[in-house]
């Protein structure tokens, strides 16, 4: 059921976009943007809007949405702490403060696309996460009533009534969350984000690399392949492509994520699977699936086997990966036996060792950089942007008051420990999974320094 599916993105695989120029001698900036992916492209639109006269260049090393941005599964979130448990283990005196900004994150994302006529199938409808283990049904119900202290709209359903919804014989019970996010088409989002760019008079250089970084009295000299940027100021949005800031690439864990997208599916398929409300839904383990339905009735299937390589390498094309996806998918839903998939690709995640974000300033504040969303980037870059021009204006806002803000996570160790580490954690939560959720000695001493594996 493989064989015949592309090895490309389906979200850009039919687009016919605009080429930018790569960046050919020497210019000047008020704000240089590095990284035209979500973060990039917000920050750039949101400095030109406060200040149109601002001028601003954004640059990336690929093309436009080559990334995260374009490779992701669509899923949209409100949350900045990768989801609510995790956020109250690690911020609770912080969590009320937290949500209210991602609430409103969200909002301002949903009327910037309403208000520049964003045709990117947004649609809000929240998401369920299932439990397909029977330990992982008292974990739902004690995420129900976590949701609930905070005012959360939750619905805990048992079996049957999950079954009744989503239709999966591995299903043992649903927590459905509604009002906290929903799915998106992220090419059309980037897109549509790009026109008003264009509109707003952002200079956008594309196939330009950052080679350096180096102050020249009150401006930061930044030299690419071809040219140079004499900036006022810099933003760096890489995320888990290598930072010009050397220093930052500690912080930054490049996993590799695959995904599968079917064909579309006939009228009697589609009625097999319920799903009135097209919700966006993950499973309940440590290596743990995300699945949608998406434009055309397909189905989108991604996750569970996220991969680091030595050194960060890796491919958008992994067959090992895309057959266990596959094989996950039937055993997901065997009504679906014989439909075949048309789309096969894989990108990188740029986690961070507490899966969430991580902010700052070099070169006497004249730089700045938001980096590490770990898989829940498409709702967080607009915030993270926001943080990093908080920054460079030396704002005092609710935002860089933040612990999450001003504390940075614990550093990955270089290579060649580095894939040691992480293959050996990587086998603890596979063996947590195995043994009802229970976490080993590793684990625990992890979760015991802040490391954010318990997520």
């Amino acid at each position: 059921m493989l064989k015949d599916a592309a090895p490309r993105v389906f979200w850009t695989a039919d687009q016919t976009l605009p080429a930018y120029p790569p960046l050919h001698g020497r210019t000047t900036a008020d704000l240089l943007v590095v990284g035209a992916g979500f973060t990039g492209l917000w920050a750039a639109v949101l400095a030109k809007r406060e200040n149109p006269a601002c001028d601003v260049v954004l640059v990336d090393a690929h093309t436009v949405g080559f990334g995260a941005t374009g490779r992701n599964g669509g899923f949209i979130s409100d949350s900045l702490t990768h989801g609510l448990t995790h956020g109250v283990h690690r911020w609770p005196g912080e969590m009320e403060l937290l949500l209210a900004l991602g609430r409103e994150n969200l909002a301002e994302i949903a009327a910037f696309v309403a208000e520049h006529r964003i045709d990117a199938d947004l649609r809000l409808v929240g998401k369920t996460n299932v439990a397909v283990e029977p330990y992982q049904v008292d974990d739902l119900r004690r995420a129900e009533k976590l949701h609930r202290e905070y005012g959360e709209d939750v619905t805990f359903l048992g079996r049957d009534e999950m079954r009744s919804d989503v239709d999966s014989p591995t299903y043992l019970a649903g927590l459905r969350i509604r009002g906290t996010g929903g799915v998106v088409d992220p090419a059309k989002l980037a897109w549509g984000m790009l026109r008003v760019a264009g509109d707003l008079g952002i200079r956008i250089y594309e196939n330009t690399t950052v080679t350096g970084l180096d102050r020249a009295g009150p401006a930061v000299r930044v030299t690419t392949g071809t040219g140079v940027v004499q900036a006022r100021q810099v933003l760096l949005a890489t995320n888990a492509f290598p930072a010009p800031l050397r220093r930052l690439r500690h912080f930054v864990l490049p996993v590799w994520d695959y995904v599968l997208v079917t064909e579309p599916l006939d009228a009697g398929r589609r009625a097999s699977l319920n799903w009135p409300e097209g919700q966006g839904i993950t499973d309940a383990g440590n290596q743990f699936h995300y699945y949608r339905l998406i434009r055309d009735q397909r189905v989108l299937f991604g996750g569970y086997d996220a991969v680091y390589n030595f050194g960060g390498a890796g491919s958008d094309q992994r067959a090992g990966s895309h057959r266990l996806l596959a094989r996950h998918f039937y055993e997901t839903f065997p009504q679906l036996e014989g439909v075949r998939f048309t789309h096969r690709w894989g990108g990188m995640i740029d986690s961070t060792s507490r899966f969430t974000p991580f902010f700052g300033t070099a070169m006497g504040g004249r730089v700045a950089y938001a980096l590490g969303y770990t898989g829940l980037g498409v709702g967080a870059s607009r915030f993270g942007a926001l943080v990093g021009l908080d920054l460079l204006a030396r704002r005092s806002t609710p935002r860089t008051g933040l612990r999450m803000v001003r504390r940075h996570p614990v550093p990955f160790p270089p290579e060649p420990l580095r894939w040691p580490v992480v293959e050996f954690t990587r086998r603890a939560l596979a063996r947590a999974d195995e043994n009802e959720g229970r976490r080993g000695p590793w684990l625990r001493v992890l979760d015991r320094f802040g490391i954010g594996f318990d997520s």
